[in-house]
């Protein structure tokens, strides 16, 4: 059994976060692990408002130290980090364990809020970039981590990628999907961009008119993580994670009146592995 490991927040509504990583890893066929760093809450009182709770260092460290020490793993994706020590600890222990299969998830939002802490992507940056194997910024994250306005464009995509990567990242994958679709006008496919350093490959995707698309960056970036864990090239564990991601987003669905996920068990319908 293959084990994997996500470092990353608790969402409660299920949707995205480490249990969105979780169930990929499962659908994967393997064993996951997760340390959390912080949980997520929302208020249906208010609109679906988020609330965030950092977990404590004290706690982040033990639950690393099962993670690391006590189980063992060889593949590791972060998400949603919250606080400079979560960012310190993860670097910690990814270099002392010497994971070269890191995937990181540079989330930096929670869906309808403001970036929670903009001097924390600096750190993200210097501590954890030169460590991972892939990084899998969306737009905006890929315009924090390069120090850009903005990322609105393939080309300033293109331009993003090429400094990530120069920051350490050995292989930059840029989620556009929908977004990129709004701004590119006559763009009829979800569109992707991956950097191996040396060349650019679009990736492009059937394109769904869904507004559930609730943890689709946490997935999408979980199923590559799980692909590289299962020993494909990156190029080859990316291709496979937007096949992934595609047949959950086909099959989405309300959760509530304000959110909804993918559903990660789509890929069976879709006959991914054969």
């Amino acid at each position: 059994m293959i084990k994997i490991a996500t470092i990353a927040g608790s969402d409660a509504s299920g949707g995205a976060g480490l249990e969105a990583d979780l169930k990929t890893f499962e659908e994967y066929g393997m064993y996951g692990m997760a340390a959390v760093t912080l949980i997520a809450a929302m208020d249906s009182r208010h609109e679906w408002a988020h609330k965030v709770f950092p977990v404590a260092e004290d706690a982040l460290r033990a639950q690393l130290e099962t993670v690391f020490r006590g189980v063992g793993v060889d593949t590791v994706k972060s998400g949603m980090l919250g606080t400079f020590y979560a960012v310190e600890l993860a670097a910690e222990y990814l270099d002392a364990w010497h994971i070269r299969n890191y995937v990181l998830d540079p989330v930096m939002i929670c869906k309808g809020a403001e970036a929670l802490n903009p001097e924390l992507n600096v750190v993200i940056a210097e501590k954890l970039l030169p460590l991972a194997e892939l990084v899998t910024p969306n737009l905006f994250e890929a315009a924090q981590l390069a120090g850009m306005r903005e990322v609105a464009s393939i080309e300033q995509m293109r331009e993003a990628a090429r400094i990530i990567a120069g920051k350490g990242a050995r292989n930059v994958f840029i989620k556009g999907g929908s977004k990129l679709h709004e701004i590119e006008a006559g763009t009829p496919k979800a569109l992707d961009l991956l950097y191996d350093g040396r060349d650019f490959h679009l990736i492009e995707d059937e394109l769904f008119d869904t507004a559930w698309t609730h943890g689709a960056g946490c997935t999408v970036s979980a199923a590559a993580a799980a692909g590289i864990a299962r020993g494909l090239s990156v190029h080859d564990a990316v291709l496979s994670a937007k096949r992934f991601i595609t047949e959950s987003l086909r099959r989405s669905f309300a959760l509530n009146r304000w959110v909804g996920p993918g559903n990660p068990s789509g890929w069976r319908a879709g006959h991914l592995f054969r």
